[in-house]
């Protein structure tokens, strides 16, 4: 499973980062699911946000910032969404800095397009919060994961329902 590694791998390439500091690195998603995506992936050894606590909390408003002003910076005056998924598939806690166009050839699937739009995707204001008053960021029991990763397409910006993935990223555009 080296392939669970290669997000930490990327994130220490001069070549992909276009941002680092002692906290974290920025580089854009090898695998954007929209038009603007951007990892920020903290440099301490924190595997996903179920494993951060409250002693990270400085490091999450600190990658909030950044993703924030990444977004602006780079994101030609696009909608950004920020935080984490629920269960990510690869290794080293990373904020998810993406635009809400969705429009890439990456995004192929249900999956993929209920990582960034249902409730698996833990809003990073919210993670900040649960670290606060918690002490850990509270995550969806692995049954409502299940759920949300399988919820039916329904755009994101109407009430739009796709019968595929293909009705649904050609009505995406209307939205651009």
């Amino acid at each position: 499973m080296a392939w669970r590694f290669a997000l930490l791998k990327a994130s220490k390439d001069p070549n992909k980062i276009i941002y680092s500091d002692e906290m974290m690195s920025v580089i854009v998603d090898p695998y954007a699911k929209s038009e603007k995506h951007f990892l920020v992936v903290a440099k301490k050894d924190i595997s996903s946000i179920s494993s951060a606590k409250k002693e990270d909390l400085e490091i999450l408003k600190a990658m909030d910032a950044k993703g924030r002003e990444i977004a602006k910076a780079k994101g030609e005056g696009k909608q950004f969404k920020f935080g984490y998924h629920a269960e990510p598939s690869m290794e080293r806690l990373h904020l998810h800095v993406i635009s809400d166009d969705f429009n890439s050839p990456a995004l192929k699937n249900l999956k993929h397009w209920n990582s960034f739009n249902t409730s698996f995707f833990i809003d990073s204001e919210k993670a900040i919060k649960d670290l606060e008053k918690e002490g850990k960021v509270i995550l969806p029991s692995k049954d409502e994961i299940n759920e949300y990763l399988k919820t039916k397409l329904k755009c994101h910006k109407c009430e739009f329902v796709p019968k595929n993935m293909p009705k649904l990223k050609t009505h995406l555009l209307t939205h651009l």
